[in-house]
């Protein structure tokens, strides 16, 4: 009888550990993560995180902790061997970071790795190189107390996982945020790091949660957010999250923690969102950074290949806890004068397609329009106006109707006839609408007009931001805006468009970041530039709240009929609540 061949192989080990890798290790960032998780667990206090090319080139990751033994140190760089785990029960109660006895093994498998570790008080450490899961050498070495590891050349082995990595700013914009996110719930620690040798953030280790906080983000962010300090039966609750009054278009930050490990989690953050409800107006998200505190036989952290996601027992319980304690400060902070409008959805209508001019037949002339510097030069813009005087391209415009100012509502709002109907017209949209339009036809056309700042401004941003921004500096220069780097995640601004003059440009910057994350890709501006020239206009405009004279109202008014009297903002919001003369007839019954 004649045998068959079996087509079921047992993998070789080497090939066993790629796959393992690929589960653990997407990317730099990853390593960064693993490594880091072991320092904490060693009981560091101080960890240096060297970066090289955004981590394609070298990871290195020196700690003062515990270290390990000549037999423990490459035992730990085998599969499945750890000190967390001993017994099924154990995975039911987990309170460290790396537990899984993957990380080192995973890491080797896809990189040049190099250890040197020392016990506390031993007189040798042990120093161990494998490359690509092949043991080159173990042997006993000099070595101060804890563990330096450096990883050279990840991936060098799988070229096609090599391949998909992202450009060089992205890549460590994601070790950055690791980084932070380690940093926010370790506050006795010491962390720095540092790539291409120049130091991006050092922060000394603290005694509270809130100077973590305002070292991560900074006294701006800060000034911006609520605190919250909640704690019932076996949930505490502690962070911050954004007052209303300041909420963005943008998502960032979002964190989450549980136990002290970030995570993604939708039942947190669903809680959140529906916390909020309508306190916040249409189109804006709750940014937030909340640490859950819970039993650990509560929470189940081993349901996902890199411990980024957990399992609660009692969602509903967690949903409840998080629902409490970011309510009570929304509540409070409500309470007084500030109180958003239950009725200001009423106000925030959808997309509405651009009314086009000339159906019926209407006459068209071609006219240069003027720019809007002096409407920008009443609300405190010190910049040479006669600079903002920005030729613009002919734009065909309808005949417009008589317009008569009657007023402004709330500061906010103008009232106005415009031909026969009545207008109430929101300030600020209808003014951003204006600028997009005009912004969008100079990008069009490649002729946006800078105007140099007097005094260049400095600017900070985000750390994990601030790589991706220095990689598109060229692409801005492209829009108006040309900055320069000034530090590790600060930036000079010497010019801008003409068109939108005096504004919040650290804002600016922040929407722009949050523009080019939506796309996978920033090599280009092209695809989001929509975005970018929208939040540019936005910045630029008249803001809710300012007293306008009435020649700046009628002028504003006339640029928007100007421009086809779109009925809302780049970003969708409404721009005006119209009545026609029969309706306002038919409302007083003169019909």
């Amino acid at each position: 009888m004649q045998s068959v061949e079996s087509r079921i192989k047992v993998l070789p080990e080497s090939v066993a550990s790629q796959i393992a890798a690929g589960e653990i290790v997407e990317r730099p960032a990853s390593v960064v993560k693993e490594l880091l998780d072991n320092s904490v667990d060693a009981g560091s206090t101080v960890v240096s995180v060297d970066v090289v090319d955004g981590g394609r080139t070298l990871i290195r990751v020196i700690d003062d902790g515990e270290g390990m033994s000549r037999t423990d140190a490459p035992l730990a760089c085998q599969r499945f061997a750890t000190s967390k785990i001993s017994h099924p029960r154990d995975l039911t109660g987990i309170a460290t970071y790396g537990f899984r006895g993957e990380a080192l093994p995973s890491i080797a498998a896809v990189s040049r790795f190099r250890m040197l570790t020392a016990r506390r008080h031993a007189l040798t450490g042990t120093a161990v190189v494998i490359d690509g899961a092949d043991v080159r050498s173990v042997e006993e070495r000099g070595a101060a107390p804890g563990t330096r590891i450096e990883v050279e050349e990840l991936f060098f082995n799988t070229p096609g996982r090599r391949k998909f990595l992202k450009t060089t700013a992205t890549e460590f914009s994601h070790i950055a945020h690791v980084v932070q996110q380690v940093a926010l719930v370790n506050l006795h620690t010491q962390f720095r790091l540092t790539h291409n040798d120049h130091v991006v953030f050092d922060y000394p280790k603290v005694a509270t949660l809130d100077d973590r906080l305002l070292q991560v983000y900074g006294p701006k962010l800060i000034s911006m957010m609520l605190p919250v300090h909640y704690e019932q039966a076996d949930v505490r609750v502690r962070g911050m999250i954004v007052n209303p009054h300041h909420a963005k278009t943008g998502r960032t930050p979002q964190e989450m923690f549980v136990n002290r490990r970030p995570v993604k989690n939708a039942t947190i953050a669903h809680a959140v969102h529906e916390s909020y409800g309508s306190f916040l107006p249409k189109g804006r998200h709750p940014t937030f950074a909340l640490m859950v505190e819970i039993a650990p036989d509560e929470v189940d952290v081993n349901v996902h290949p890199s411990k980024r996601e957990v399992k609660f027992r009692s969602p509903d319980l967690i949903h409840r806890a998080i629902r409490t304690a970011v309510r009570g400060p929304l509540q409070k902070d409500v309470a007084g004068p500030s109180t958003l409008s239950s009725g200001r959805d009423e106000w925030e209508a959808g997309v509405v397609d651009k009314e086009t001019p000339g159906e019926s037949g209407e006459l068209f002339v071609t006219r240069s329009t003027p720019s809007m510097a002096h409407v920008q030069s009443s609300s405190g813009n010190g910049q040479n106006n006669e600079a903002a005087q920005v030729k613009e391209s002919p734009v065909l415009y309808q005949l417009e109707p008589e317009v008569q100012i009657l007023g402004q509502i709330h500061t906010t709002y103008i009232v106005a006839q415009v031909g026969d109907e009545l207008h109430v017209l929101d300030q600020h949209t209808i003014h951003e609408r204006v600028l997009f339009e005009r912004l969008w036809r100079g990008w069009e056309g490649r002729d946006i007009q800078k105007q140099s700042l007097l005094i260049p401004e400095p600017v900070d941003v985000p750390v994990p931001a601030a790589a991706r921004l220095t990689e598109i500096l060229p692409e801005l220069v492209n829009v108006g805006l040309e900055l320069e780097p000034f530090g590790p995640s600060s930036f000079v601004i010497r010019s801008v468009p003409a068109l939108v003059g005096q504004m919040d440009y650290g804002a600016l910057l922040e929407d722009i970041i949050e523009d080019l994350s939506e796309w996978k890709s920033v090599d280009s501006l092209d695809k989001p530039i929509r975005s970018v020239l929208a939040s540019m206009a936005c910045k630029g405009a008249v803001q809710a709240g300012r007293r306008m004279e009435q020649p700046e109202m009628k002028h504003v008014v006339d640029e928007w009929l100007r421009e086809g009297s779109p009925m809302t903002c780049p970003h969708g919001r409404r721009i005006s609540l119209r009545f026609g003369s029969e309706e306002l007839h038919r409302i007083f019954r003169r019909l």
